[in-house]
């Protein structure tokens, strides 16, 4: 969870988000903060899903919401606490290691996955029950199977990282990186940025970060457990796309509105780019923003 920021006489403003954008919240934070009219920022980071059950499971309302996954949003948010989101930024999937990781000097777009099948290579990865990085992971793993042209290469890839490896969050992951307990990890490009991490970029046709690929990547789906038995998502491949919405009844309205004005704006784009994303423009807008909202979300 990160700190408050701001002063006694600020006004709160409440975000829930992926922790992948916890960065670039965090600065645009700090934008609003420097205004005349500053915000006392209240930004919990946490896995994605993790960050909307906060609000469909807890109660606990925000005034932001910003999710990795426009899917989660259509499957859990609209229309049932919101009527709408905007997609803001894409990213891709790639494979960061550490200067001592075994096998880095093989490491290559065509060698990389005989890389991970050696015996004493230890892979992390987060849990896809609530860390969209977690099953985009084992999405890309399919990809990585029907791209290759190797039957069964999914399953070995997934076999060589068993659960063991698994981890609640990416930034555990990258922590046991650093600390050279874990060989590799999957994660996101911007995140490796970030954390100082070298990475490999992955094919197009793997790292989810085609917008032009969306039917390639549909063909790889994942089910996630969600909470109790029984309950899950079925998910589909698709182009990595982070999204934000103002639930309905937010409680500070306007500084919701302060936050997602910033973001959608040129300064918000170069903040984003610093941080590692590749901000959309125009953004794209999915369902029926409120009356007055429309102007913000035009950049």
């Amino acid at each position: 969870m990160g700190a408050c920021q701001g002063t006694n006489s600020a006004k709160p403003l409440v975000v829930f988000n992926a922790a992948a954008l916890g960065p670039a919240f965090r600065a645009l934070g700090d934008l609003l903060r420097s205004r005349p009219t500053g915000f006392i920022l209240q930004q919990e980071n946490a896995p994605s899903l993790e960050a909307i059950r906060k609000l469909t499971d807890l109660g606990r309302m925000p005034d932001v919401l910003g999710t990795a996954d426009v899917a989660l949003f259509d499957l859990l948010i609209v229309p049932a606490y919101s009527s709408w989101y905007v997609v803001f930024a894409t990213n891709a999937l790639v494979l960061a290691y550490g200067p001592q990781s075994a096998g880095r000097a093989d490491l290559s777009a065509d060698s990389w996955y005989r890389v991970l099948l050696r015996p004493e290579v230890r892979v992390g990865r987060s849990d896809p029950g609530v860390d969209p990085s977690g099953y985009r992971t084992l999405l890309a793993l399919q990809l990585a199977e029907r791209h290759y042209g190797e039957p069964g290469l999914a399953a070995r890839l997934l076999a060589a990282m068993p659960e063991r490896y698994m981890r609640h969050a990416e930034a555990d992951l990258s922590a046991l990186l650093q600390a050279g307990e874990f060989d590799y990890i999957w994660t996101y490009r911007n995140l490796a940025r970030a954390h100082h991490l070298a990475y490999l970029e992955l094919p197009p046709e793997i790292n989810l970060a085609d917008p032009a690929r969306g039917s390639w990547y549909a063909q790889a789906r994942v089910r996630i457990a969600t909470g109790p038995p029984g309950d899950s998502l079925t998910l589909r491949g698709a182009p990595i796309a982070f999204a934000v919405t103002v639930p309905r009844g937010a409680p500070h309205p306007d500084a919701a509105r302060s936050f997602v004005t910033l973001l959608l704006s040129q300064r918000g784009a170069d903040v984003l780019r610093a941080a590692g994303f590749e901000p959309l423009s125009p953004v794209r807008v999915v369902g029926q923003p409120p009356t007055g909202w429309g102007a913000l979300v035009a950049r």
